[in-house]
């Protein structure tokens, strides 16, 4: 599955920044998706996932400040980011896989990620 994450840039802290993730198949509704990020020296970690029907997870340091949804018109997923804090800076990653699979990001390959720093 073939996606590409875009959407990042330099935000101060407490700012925003609405990531997106578009898909380039025609079976895209039947995918769940997740974002995920990873920061320099650490592991790559969800940050927060959609089901195909509609069900959403969201990484503890996340909830409240992200939300992500979809829109399978579009073949798209996006990822809204509010409050944002300097330890969200990250390339973020977005990845397509079943629901279950989406936690262990055992994925075979990765798009290429946006920047997201955030700093005053």
């Amino acid at each position: 599955v073939q996606l590409q994450a875009s959407g990042g840039g330099l935000v101060q802290p407490g700012g925003s920044l609405r990531l997106s993730c578009a898909a380039s198949i025609r079976t895209f509704k039947y995918w769940s998706v997740g974002w995920y990020r990873q920061a320099p020296g650490k592991q790559r970690e969800l940050v927060a996932g959609i089901s195909t029907e509609g069900d959403t997870k969201y990484g503890d340091s996340v909830k409240d400040r992200f939300t992500i949804s979809r829109d399978n018109a579009e073949k798209s997923v996006y990822l809204q980011m509010n409050s944002l804090k300097p330890e969200d800076t990250a390339v973020y990653y977005c990845n397509a896989g079943s629901w279950f699979q989406l936690p262990s990001a055992d994925f075979g390959s990765w798009g290429q990620g946006t920047q997201v720093t955030v700093s005053s």
